[in-house]
């Protein structure tokens, strides 16, 4: 059996293409359904759906073989264990700081100010503020990054930025972009020496299907 651990949203949705293109269909929406782990038309393949941070937590440690996650929570993750084999260049976004658009952020920068910064990201924030020599103090969030600065709470968020409507709609203006984004497929080490014959075929032609370009916008 090989199971893969995919999270509920665009994700899921982005990777079914590249599904289809190596035989494998969902049987069962994950919206409507209400099992965590969903069978496929291959008895020898399932889902299992779990949080986006949890993916690599899950293919780590062998409750999933393979799975599917944003580079950003690889980087929060660690990645360690894990095989990276494809950027399945899905899932598209970037990581952005964004301040309130009356704030200086370029002044503050500058004068080297100390900075509250509210994220999700932890060590993305951190590895970035420290490689500019910007002093920060990092308040961890799980919710709206954008209510932050919105009450005072924080002078800047480090976010995931997609379309930037949600920035714009409270105000706010992306200052300085960290790094793009985009989904890996990510796979269990000893499940890729052991059940080779069954992942390597759904590997080649993941990578068959980016190269043609099928996902791409």
């Amino acid at each position: 059996m090989i199971t893969l651990a995919l999270s509920k949203g665009r994700i899921f949705d982005e990777t079914l293409p590249l599904l289809a293109a190596a035989g494998i269909e969902v049987l069962e929406d994950p919206e409507t359904s209400r099992k965590l782990i969903l069978p496929t038309n291959r008895p020898d393949v399932r889902v299992v759906l779990v949080r986006a941070s949890d993916v690599p937590t899950y293919v780590e440690y062998g409750g999933a073989d393979l799975g599917v996650t944003g580079k950003d929570t690889l980087i929060e993750h660690g990645g360690q264990g894990l095989y990276q084999p494809l950027d399945l260049q899905i899932a598209r976004c970037r990581m952005s700081v964004a301040v309130p658009a009356d704030f200086d952020y370029a002044s503050a920068v500058r004068q080297g100010s100390r900075l509250k910064v509210a994220t999700k990201y932890t060590a993305i924030a951190r590895d970035f503020f420290a490689g500019k020599g910007v002093h920060v103090d990092l308040i961890k969030l799980y919710g709206s990054m954008e209510l932050a600065p919105l009450t005072g709470l924080a002078d800047a968020i480090v976010d995931l930025v997609s379309t930037g409507k949600t920035l714009k709609a409270n105000k706010l203006v992306e200052v300085e972009q960290i790094m793009d984004i985009s989904s890996r497929l990510v796979v269990n080490q000893a499940a890729l020496k052991l059940k080779q014959a069954a992942i390597r075929p759904i590997l080649d032609a993941f990578k068959q299907a980016i190269q043609k370009g099928p996902t791409s916008p």
